[in-house]
């Protein structure tokens, strides 16, 4: 157990049922004592490897809708996202490249690492390392890979917002796996920033994502959390949400990053999350946020990327692509 949540010759628990409140007291009635940490700063630009919305425009110059989406875009920076966790080598290969290209052009780059063993609860992006092993293999070449260079990881999409599904041994494991990731990334590649995925507003209680965060070692690892993966939350509800997650996580310094990439309109009506119509970009990529508390705006989903009912999770639509550009 790590030290900071061990409690020693606890004097007093005062229990206030009609309040909803517990107090802890400790010796001498203090209560737990909050650290904190640094997150340096991330200086210039992040990083735009152009991806299957620029290898459309590409193939189709003279379809009306390629300098849309070649404009709005496939020339706005995105998240890399790092997938199939049965390869660890093509992984480390794929994160090394992103790597060099980015320092190349002296541009930061995001990435996304998304392997965890039973993704998505057998949802539409179903799939990740078969078992533990290979998930630890698999972030061992992706810390490799990542290098001296400074970037940003977004450590596992959904994953602690979907244990609900898992038994509670496969619950256990995957915080197991998750603090791994998070430590190995820190050890093997530090001037990384990892950011734990926490869902979105919506999603969990921030109290709740916060016990589900500690229990995967982010007070102990990362640089913060990320919100609103793939989804259309606005940017002001998320930053709120983070704000109260990482006041319940007691570390003070950690940083949010947010995905912006379809919130210009905000969610549907309905809250429907896959492939919804009426949606709209939203703001531009920056390291720049004008909040000390939020380390990045990101296009983690890549935009005209399906979520898996316009077509199979990850293929690029160009009829989503056009209507989120032009909010229709």
């Amino acid at each position: 157990m790590r030290r900071h949540r061990i409690v020693l010759l606890a004097t007093a628990v005062v229990v206030m049922l009609g309040a909803g409140v517990t107090t802890l007291l400790l010796r001498g009635g203090s209560e737990p004592e909050r650290r904190s940490i640094s997150v340096p700063k991330l200086q210039g630009s992040l990083y735009d490897d152009g991806g299957q919305a620029a290898a459309w425009v590409s193939a189709n110059q003279s379809d009306p809708d390629a300098t849309v989406i070649s404009e709005k875009i496939a020339s706005v920076p995105q998240a890399v996202w790092i997938t199939g966790g049965d390869d660890a080598a093509k992984a480390g290969t794929q994160v090394t490249r992103t790597v060099a290209a980015a320092k190349a052009a002296g541009e930061v780059p995001a990435l996304v690492a998304y392997a965890i063993p039973d993704r998505d609860c057998g949802g539409a992006a179903a799939g990740g390392a078969p078992d533990g092993t290979a998930y630890r293999a698999w972030i061992d070449a992706v810390a490799t890979g990542l290098g001296p260079d400074p970037s940003i990881v977004v450590l596992e999409p959904d994953a602690l917002a979907q244990v609900d599904c898992l038994d509670a041994a496969k619950r256990s494991e995957r915080n197991e796996l998750i603090t791994y990731a998070a430590r190995t990334i820190t050890e093997k590649a530090p001037r990384a920033q990892v950011y734990y995925d926490a869902g979105n507003s919506k999603w969990k209680p921030a109290a709740e994502m916060a016990e589900r965060l500690r229990a995967a070692g982010a007070d102990d690892y990362g640089s913060g959390i990320s919100l609103n993966v793939s989804n259309f939350r606005p940017t002001k509800d998320e930053v709120g949400y983070g704000k109260r997650i990482l006041d319940g996580l007691g570390v003070d310094g950690k940083k949010i990053v947010v995905d912006t990439s379809r919130n210009g309109a905000g969610a549907a009506t309905d809250n429907e999350w896959c492939d919804p119509a009426g949606r709209k970009l939203g703001q531009t990529p920056t390291l720049d946020t004008g909040d000390e508390d939020v380390a990045a705006f990101l296009w983690v989903k890549r935009p005209g990327e399906a979520d898996g009912c316009a077509a199979n999770a990850g293929t690029f639509v160009p009829d989503l692509a056009t209507a989120l550009a032009e909010g229709v």
